[in-house]
């Protein structure tokens, strides 16, 4: 690791923090930290040593400029240099925390201009295709098996969870006995309850009828096939197999189900604080890209149905037709 000791020990500490205190997932704290790393290495050989603490403190915003457009350079994205920026004052806060001084050059520094993807949702027929366990019913794979990757796909269109949400259930939050909600745990450790559909609820009986292993309560509610908790990359698997029976591009992703689940209730007149609420965003700009998708596919139509959009030749040279 670069730097000097009491910097290295620092480090630890504030990812101790970040899993601890923020609850970010062991993935952010893992890019974070290699941001972090990347940047340390690049200010060693600036420096020609280690550098420490007060090095950190003490930076000049053209210190944190050379080193992105040093990763620019590298072919690095603007989103990626974005995340950078944003572990880099993420340490640079936690270091102030501790009583070492504010880094100043951290929040002179603007943030990389980055066009927003839209979402790729999946049509209603693929959506549902890729829910129901008939689908991979010639698969060389135990029925329960089946039944549990429909039950984990249901979830994230039928109510819009991330995977990491749908994994994270134990058995005791199973929605069963008539009960029409659950309640999710998201980002940050925030709970949010979501209804739960008729056909939701039926996935995860089905898969709870057929699953082999005894499910404690308090243990995971989705399990793989040695009874251990369910892996994301099993699901993931999954639906790459099932978009080659479906015959579907490579944006069909489990994530794929829960952006559809959202554009899919917008198309039907769905309220966008509503939505907001049931995706778990803590933000409303988080949730109104999902209008920017309805208007391109709307858009999207209207070229490939509208007379004037197709007969474009109907207008003369001033834009009236010529009747």
């Amino acid at each position: 690791m670069p730097g000097d000791a009491p910097l290295r020990a620092a480090i630890l500490a504030w990812q101790r923090a970040l899993s601890a205190e923020r609850r970010l997932s062991g993935r952010t704290v893992a890019a974070y930290d290699r941001d972090l790393r990347q940047f340390l290495v690049h200010r060693d050989a600036t420096a020609g040593r280690p550098i420490g603490i007060a090095d950190l403190v003490g930076l000049k915003p053209r210190d944190v400029r050379a080193f992105m457009a040093a990763r620019r350079a590298e072919g690095i994205s603007g989103r990626s240099l974005m995340r950078a920026l944003a572990g880099l004052r993420s340490f640079g806060r936690f270091l102030e925390r501790e009583g070492h001084g504010a880094s100043a050059a951290l929040a002179a520094v603007r943030s990389p201009k980055v066009e927003r993807r839209l979402p790729r949702p999946l049509p209603v027929a693929a959506a549902r295709a890729l829910t129901t366990p008939d689908v991979r019913a010639g698969e060389e794979r135990e029925p329960w098996v089946l039944a549990r990757d429909a039950a984990v796909l249901a979830l994230l269109y039928g109510a819009g969870l991330r995977i990491s949400e749908a994994l994270g259930l134990l058995r005791r939050d199973a929605p069963l006995g008539g009960l029409d909600a659950l309640t999710v745990t998201g980002k940050g450790g925030k709970q949010r309850m979501v209804p739960v559909l008729p056909v939701v609820a039926r996935a995860l009986a089905d898969y709870l009828a057929a699953c082999p292993h005894p499910l404690a309560p308090e243990g995971p509610l989705f399990v793989g096939v040695k009874g251990g908790p369910l892996s994301p990359r099993v699901v993931q698997y999954a639906v790459a197999g099932l978009r080659g029976a479906l015959g579907l591009p490579d944006s069909a992703t489990p994530h794929a189900l829960r952006h559809s689940f959202a554009t899919h209730l917008l198309a039907r007149q769905g309220e966008l604080r509503a939505i907001q609420e049931l995706l778990g965003h803590a933000s409303l700009s988080s949730t109104q890209i999902y209008t920017r998708v309805d208007a391109a596919r709307l858009m999207s139509a209207f070229d490939a149905t509208h007379p004037r959009a197709r007969l474009g030749s109907g207008l003369d040279a001033k834009g009236s037709s010529p009747g």
